[in-house]
């Protein structure tokens, strides 16, 4: 049977998983890829290096993210959400998310470019170094669906 997810159900997806798609476009081309997230409630919380996602994103910030739990081929729930990308450049701002972030993943391997202590340490790119600028966002969630399929 096919069905449609409720707002709980939707919620209890994006706050279980913490991988999900961000999809992007800027007008030419568009952009899907992993990332990982933390889900308080009402945004998607990440982080990035600079690259191709974020400038997309900055161009144009208008957003879809997925994220899918599938146990088989018939048994499986998707959430599809749209939003709208919001970079974080307040340190006290950036430390929360971070933390925030930092404690969903407790209970997995965290990258060292999660941590919050090391992003405020990049806050911009040391070109002598070569590190690349961390950035923390947000995608402020407008909108949402969600199905499922089970046998």
């Amino acid at each position: 049977m096919i069905g449609i997810l409720n707002d709980t159900q939707m919620d209890d997806i994006l706050r279980e998983n913490v991988m999900g798609r961000i999809a992007c476009h800027d007008g030419h081309k568009s952009y899907i890829v992993p990332i990982n997230y933390a889900y308080d409630g009402t945004s998607i919380i990440a982080h990035s290096a600079e690259g191709m996602k974020i400038e997309m994103m900055r161009k144009n910030p208008h957003v879809c993210f997925e994220v899918d739990q599938m146990k088989s081929f018939t048994e499986w729930e998707s959430v599809i959400a749209w939003g709208e990308f919001h970079e974080l450049t307040d340190e006290d701002e950036q430390l929360d998310a971070m933390e925030f972030y930092v404690d969903r993943m407790s209970h997995l391997y965290v990258s060292e470019t999660a941590l919050p202590h090391k992003m405020l340490e990049r806050k911009v790119t040391n070109h002598s170094t070569g590190q690349i600028k961390t950035v923390i966002f947000r995608i402020a969630i407008t909108e949402k669906t969600g199905r499922f399929e089970n046998e």
